[in-house]
C-alpha cells in the first residue's frame, strides 16, 4: 500500500507537543480518534501501550513506528506526526524520537500490516526522506512530502 493511499491531511501533524512516550502516544491516539470516528482514543492508545510492551517500535535514528491491531474494524489508519522536540522513546540505539508514523489495522489484516509496516520503514529509512521530513514547518506540508506532492 502506498503512503499516499494511508495519510490524510487531518492525521498528518508537524510540531506536537509531547515530553514522553506515553503523551506521545496519547497525541497520536486522539488525531486518529477525531479523524476516524468509528474508533475511540482509549481503543486506539491501548492498541498502541500493547505493542510497545512487548517492545519499543523505535526503529532507530529519531524514528518510531508505533502500531497497533483493531477489532471489530475494517479500515486502516495512519498518523504521521512530527514532535517539537525529540521525546525518549526506548529507541533500538537509544536515542529519542521526533519522528512518529502511526499505524491502526484490522486484527483480520495480518499480511497486510507486514507489507504496510515495510514500506512505512523503507520511506522512512531512506536518509533523505527523515531529513525532508525534519525541515518541514507546516502539517501541510509535511503531508504533500510524505505523499510525493511536493512541489
Amino acid at each position: 500500500m502506498k503512503l499516499e493511499q494511508l495519510l490524510s491531511p487531518d492525521c498528518t501533524v508537524c510540531a506536537v507537543p509531547g515530553t514522553s512516550k506515553k503523551g506521545v502516544l496519547q497525541q497520536i491516539s486522539r488525531i486518529a480518534a477525531n479523524a476516524f470516528k468509528n474508533a475511540t482514543e482509549k481503543e486506539l492508545l491501548n492498541a498502541l501501550v500493547a505493542r510497545e510492551k512487548l517492545s519499543s517500535t523505535g526503529i532507530g535514528k529519531g524514528i518510531a513506528i508505533p502500531h497497533g491491531r483493531l477489532l471489530d474494524h475494517q479500515q486502516i489508519i495512519a498518523v504521521l506526526i512530527t514532535t517539537e522536540k525529540p521525546v525518549s522513546f526506548d529507541a533500538i540505539d537509544d536515542q529519542p524520537v521526533d519522528i512518529f508514523f502511526a499505524l491502526f489495522v484490522p486484527e483480520d489484516h495480518c499480511q497486510q500490516h507486514l507489507q504496510t509496516l515495510a514500506a512505512i520503514a523503507a520511506f522512512l529509512g531512506d536518509k533523505g526522506n527523515a531529513k525532508r521530513i525534519r525541515k518541514c514547518q507546516s502539517s501541510e506540508q509535511l503531508f504533500k512530502m510524505a505523499t510525493g506532492q511536493q512541489d
